[in-house]
């Protein structure tokens, strides 16, 4: 403890900034479009995954950073200031976008073809596929085009955020006399950006054949009399990040508005074809204010996340597999009967998501049901969810649903969600202004022998039945009392008014998360003095919040082991000697996205596991309505400590860990037995 007092823990060099670590985690993504544990096709969806990564990054990281650079202080505890850091990012991405079209290029586009899919360049289609192509653009293609001169009349247009773009150099004058040396050609978001030759051209293979290249092809039939010198494809991202002001008497019709301007947001990148002449990349830097260090010149298309990779290939993708069910209810038919018995811990993707459903769709439709309420966070206006919660409400049902408007990049999604539910007759409700509700909860309340009980639902993933596919998440079902009057209190805090919540079991951000959290790590330090067993895992998806980075810096100088599971960004140095030796981190990148958040803590042998909807981030802790919900039942929580922690400690395939000096390892299983958490749970819980 003497070690402790001598510490200060602000220094800069102990954390590691958040930007570049989210960096960090977009380059683990790259990585899997190389890695042969992948089948071909998800190594392609892995690299466009991090094209739609890349985007968000700019419009959302990069766009905030250049925002601060008229600040006079440091971005966090890391101390980096906005400058170096956009520096900093400037040279990891540029060598990051040179590897991923490289990797495109000398790896996937190759395999592929052995595979009969081919992307056609213009030189490699023959005299019959041109000629198809040509007929293409005429009748598809050529109608909704608007070339757009530039002269003093036609000024360089709006280019909306993330479209496909082309400008053309031009040589002679136009039907009006006008000598024009350039034009922009917008193509329409109506087209789709890859089109397939059909199968006699191609002798059944799929043969594509990019937009762009059908454009730049037939650019010069848009300028009749004049002779296009020059086509090159671009593309500028724009700051995407809403300002809503809290003053607003309507947050929806506010949203509404500001939905529009994000498509006309401040520049932050430029992606030019390589092909593309200095002095009209000179044009197009200084027309959208940019810096040299904005510009990215690539070898091949600029927009990648929409080419295409959902070919009907069975034997280039995942071995598909089916989620099953509990085993109580696979031998019981109502999820009241089967609640009544004991709570149920579903583990998806590998166990179904259907039990959900189920609670809503039986509740909706059985007459001693009074009450529905959820939260709905991103679920999309055409879920079954959504449907089901309509359908409750023409029954008849109290339907509440609190409803996150402002979910990034979901927004006009849950706009729909609440108009289709107020025309079905169910209450909803914006959350509280200044605070995002994120919690993921449910409430059934039902008429029983003259008593009403109450049945919950509370995970760590969004209700939507989509990325319950794809995702890990953890839901608890359960008719525990005081768990439901918990759930029950919440639900009037986020739809009335009054002083914070008074709960027997929940912890719940902004209220008594983040303290609860900073006590348990301060119990684990005291176990650890006493010479008792002490040991922390932290499973998120992010930490970065600094009072919990020091609490478990200061566990690990007093001898607590602390294990972290980050998918994406950590922004504290594992293993600096005497100060974070005992903590080690890792993140699992693989065939489903990791997003349970579970929180462990030893206890001296009675371990407090805790499953919930918070990151360990200032935002989820702060400015977020949270929800963390205990595991007391024995067999769950012995099941989530093997599963969902222990099982991922051991992965040697799939594994990155984080080194003192910020960079990620892959971890290599050398002489030990391969071992692959995602793929055991599958083999343990689902059919394949």
């Amino acid at each position: 403890m003497i070690q402790e007092n001598i510490v200060d823990l602000n220094q800069p060099d102990l954390y590691i900034n958040r930007e570049i670590s989210i960096l960090d985690f977009n380059l683990r993504v790259l990585e899997q479009a190389v890695d042969p544990l992948h089948p071909l096709l998800e190594r392609l969806n892995f690299l466009l995954i991090f094209s739609r990564n890349l985007d968000e990054f700019f419009e959302i990281r990069v766009a905030g950073l250049l925002q601060q650079l008229s600040w006079e202080r440091a971005v966090g505890p890391d101390g980096m200031r906005a400058q170096e850091v956009l520096e900093r990012i400037s040279v990891v991405c540029h060598a990051a976008v040179e590897r991923q079209y490289r990797i495109l290029n000398e790896d996937l586009l190759p395999a592929l073809a052995a595979e009969n899919i081919r992307f056609l360049k213009r030189d490699e289609l023959t005299a019959p596929q041109s000629a198809w192509v040509k007929q293409y653009f005429r009748e598809q293609v050529l109608p909704v085009l608007t070339p757009i001169g530039l002269d003093p009349a036609h000024p360089f247009p709006r280019l909306v955020n993330k479209s496909l773009n082309f400008i053309v150099s031009l040589e002679g004058k136009d039907a009006f006399g006008r000598q024009m040396s350039l034009a922009v050609v917008p193509a329409p978001r109506s087209l789709p950006r890859v089109v397939r030759l059909p199968d006699e051209l191609t002798g059944q293979g799929d043969h594509h054949v990019m937009l762009s290249a059908i454009i730049h092809e037939h650019v010069s039939e848009l300028f009749p009399g004049m002779t296009a010198t020059g086509c090159y494809q671009f593309r500028v991202t724009r700051n995407a990040d809403l300002t809503l002001d809290e003053d607003v008497d309507d947050i929806a019709s506010a949203l509404k508005g500001e939905l529009f301007s994000r498509r006309f947001g401040e520049a932050v990148r430029l992606e030019v074809a390589d092909n593309c002449p200095r002095h009209i990349i000179d044009y197009l830097l200084k027309k959208f204010d940019l810096r040299e260090y904005s510009l990215y010149q690539v070898n091949g298309p600029v927009n990648l996340a929409r080419l295409l990779s959902d070919f009907n290939r069975p034997r280039l993708r995942y071995t598909p597999f089916t989620p099953t069910l509990p085993a109580i209810l696979q031998k019981t038919e109502s999820m009241f009967d089967a609640l009544r018995v004991q709570d149920i811990l579903l583990h998806h993707p590998f166990e179904s998501f259907a039990p959900v459903i189920n609670l809503l769709r039986e509740s909706a439709r059985d007459p001693q049901v009074l009450a529905i309420k959820q939260t709905l966070y991103r679920t999309g206006a055409d879920s079954e969810i959504v449907n089901v919660l309509a359908e409750a409400a023409r029954n008849g049902k109290e339907v509440t649903a609190v409803i996150e408007l402002r979910a990034r990049f979901d927004e006009e999604s849950n706009i729909a969600v609440a108009n289709k539910l107020q025309e079905a007759g169910a209450i909803v409700v914006y959350g509280i202004v200044g605070y995002k509700t994120h919690a993921k909860m449910i409430l059934v309340v039902r008429r029983e022998e003259n008593r009403l009980v109450r049945y919950v639902h509370l995970g760590t993933g969004n209700y939507h039945a989509g990325t319950a596919r794809v995702y890990t998440d953890y839901g608890l079902l359960s008719a525990n009392p005081e768990l439901s009057e918990d759930v029950h209190k919440i639900f009037h805090e986020l739809t009335g008014m009054g002083k914070a919540a008074k709960l027997k079991k929940l912890l719940h951000a902004p209220f008594t998360l983040h303290s609860t959290l900073l006590t348990l790590i301060e119990q684990e330090i005291l176990h650890a003095q006493a010479g008792k067993t002490a040991h922390i895992i932290i499973k998120v998806n992010a930490i970065t919040e600094k009072q919990l980075l020091q609490a478990l810096f200061r566990a690990a100088m007093a001898g607590v082991k602390v294990d972290l599971i980050v998918r994406s960004i950590c922004c504290l140095r594992p293993g600096i000697a005497g100060i974070s030796e005992n903590i080690h981190v890792r993140s699992i990148v693989g065939r489903f996205l990791e997003h349970t958040r579970v929180y462990y803590f030893a206890n001296d042998g009675d371990a407090k596991v805790y499953c919930a909807s918070a990151d360990w981030m200032d935002r989820n802790l702060f400015s977020r309505v949270e929800v963390c919900f205990p595991i007391d039942d024995p067999v769950l929580k012995k099941r989530i400590l093997k599963d969902g922690l222990l099982n991922y400690l051991q992965d040697n395939q799939l594994a990155w860990q984080l080194l003192p000096d910020g960079r990620w390892e892959r971890i290599q299983a050398q002489d030990k037995l391969p071992h692959m958490a995602q793929s055991i749970l599958l083999e343990k819980l689902a059919k394949t």
